[in-house]
């Protein structure tokens, strides 16, 4: 069964070639809106909280601030209305899943730069 899975993911997920990323990154995400008959393209950045899953199934989790209040969103990496993703700053952080970050404010909650 699990040859099945791998062998439809292969065949007919399409692939799209982006950046490598992780927690602590912070990406610029372009995606698309369908408004009625309108499309629109809208962009979401802040900072990568967690990549979770593989294949056709894996996702990633962003953060950012709004004002004072926290806002998160999860994106399928195979989502077809995802255009592109910019990866803005690299950051230097020390696990794979950053949920400490949500509870982090003023100073604190800055991520160091990961150096080249």
């Amino acid at each position: 069964m699990a040859n099945l899975v791998d062998f439809v993911n292969s065949e007919f997920v399409t692939k799209k070639d982006f950046p490598d990323f992780g927690a602590g990154d912070t990406i610029t995400v372009y995606y698309e809106i369908k408004e009625g008959e309108k499309t629109r393209t809208q962009f979401f950045k802040g900072v990568v909280i967690q990549r979770r899953g593989t294949g056709s199934t894996e996702t990633f989790t962003i953060r950012k601030m709004s004002g004072s209040v926290g806002v998160e969103r999860i994106f399928p990496i195979n989502l077809p209305a995802l255009q592109k993703i910019e990866i803005n700053k690299k950051g230097a952080v020390r696990r794979a899943r950053i949920f400490y970050f949500r509870e982090l404010t003023g100073k604190k909650a800055k991520i160091k730069d990961k150096r080249r």
